[in-house]
């Protein structure tokens, strides 16, 4: 089975475009996931590649930006080209089948689901993982983050 579920911040704004004849949307972006923290407290992130088609492509170019939170789950596709220089290049993407908001700017999240059906995080919406600690979300102690403040 490859399915994928990443909470992350979008790294820079959606590129939207068109295919060539048949006119979908595509929308790439990429993603800083949080790795654990590792034992000396210091924290690091992986940078994914995302790929998304259709109105999941055009919502996710229409409402988001750089520094937001988003929660998707999809599958992972591995590729190759020939680069300019003469040297083979291998990509690694995830494509995605649905998303979620994770923070909309204003405290309130909105839910999508491109697919319909009881796939993805639209319909149930994320619930964040209670501690054992006295039930408090993983993300109490969070504090918002200003665009500029994010050096990517």
């Amino acid at each position: 089975m490859n399915r994928v579920v990443l909470i992350g911040r979008l790294t820079r704004d959606p590129e939207l475009r068109f295919a060539a004849g048949s006119g979908t949307a595509v929308t790439n972006f990429a993603l800083a996931v949080n790795r654990p923290r590792r034992k000396d407290g210091q924290s690091e992130a992986d940078f994914i590649n995302c790929v998304a088609f259709g109105k999941t492509a055009e919502t996710i170019a229409q409402y988001l930006t750089k520094g937001r939170q988003l929660a998707i789950s999809g599958s992972i596709r591995t590729g190759s080209y020939d680069a300019q220089d003469g040297t083979k290049r291998y990509t690694t993407d995830v494509y995605v089948d649905s998303f979620d908001f994770i923070d909309s700017g204003n405290g309130a999240g909105a839910r999508s689901n491109s697919g319909g059906g009881n796939g993805g995080f639209g319909n149930s919406g994320y619930n964040a993982p209670k501690d054992d600690f006295g039930g408090a979300s993983y993300d109490d102690d969070m504090t918002p983050i200003d665009d500029g403040d994010i050096p990517f």
